[in-house]
């Protein structure tokens, strides 16, 4: 039986495995990295650790094996990654020199640490909540994901929270036709905002 319920602390380590095990547009990551902790220190961790109120995990008898984390501020948020989280990390992983081209997924993530991506503020201005979203294998499918979604916006609404974006890797198709069928809409950015690699998400609540 699958339950639905909000983060605890001893459920941090199952995210970060969660993330890298879907951290490749929705595939297993860890062939990529050296260090797994990567993807979760950017995409989990910190929503857990700063606002575990707003991040719901799908558990059943094998253990957590889904989650859903977000805030409902976004440009709040990232003022406090810059105050309580980044530091700490940027003292055990040094920002990489050379040809970005040339970094191999490690180091592409550790940039990411020293120089956090922000989603473009016309996107934040429309949509100030964000959300990330990732199941192990086993879960996708089978309604899990959106319960998790209902969970997490049922709680936005509650909060008055007027809208919710979030970014979806361009090669995870599944992904895509998951937020599509959800509610989600792609969201036109103006040329030189746009992005190659994100599919940006958005939905009025």
């Amino acid at each position: 039986m699958v339950s639905i319920r909000t983060v605890r602390l001893e459920d941090i380590d199952q995210l970060y495995a969660i993330s890298l095990s879907t951290g490749d547009a929705g595939k297993d990551a860890a062939p990529l990295h050296r260090d797994g902790r990567l993807i979760g220190h950017i995409y989990s961790a910190p929503y857990a650790t700063l606002h575990p109120e707003l991040v719901f995990v799908a558990e059943d008898e094998e253990g957590v094996f889904g989650y859903i984390a977000g805030v409902f501020d976004t440009i709040a948020f990232d003022e406090r990654l810059e105050r309580e989280w980044w530091p700490h990390l940027r003292g055990l992983y040094a920002d990489p020199e050379g040809d970005p081209a040339l970094w191999d997924a490690d180091q592409k993530r550790i940039s990411a640490i020293h120089h956090p991506k922000q989603a473009p503020a016309i996107l934040i201005e429309q949509f100030p909540a964000h959300i990330h979203m990732n199941l192990l294998p086993r879960a996708q499918g089978k309604g899990v994901g959106t319960a998790l979604l209902d969970r997490w916006m049922e709680n936005a609404r509650l909060g008055g929270i007027k809208g919710i974006h979030l970014g979806a890797n361009s090669g995870n198709h599944s992904g895509i036709r998951f937020w599509s069928s959800r509610g989600f809409v792609p969201v036109e950015l103006p040329p030189g905002l746009a992005s190659e690699t994100t599919v940006w998400f958005g939905q009025f609540l």
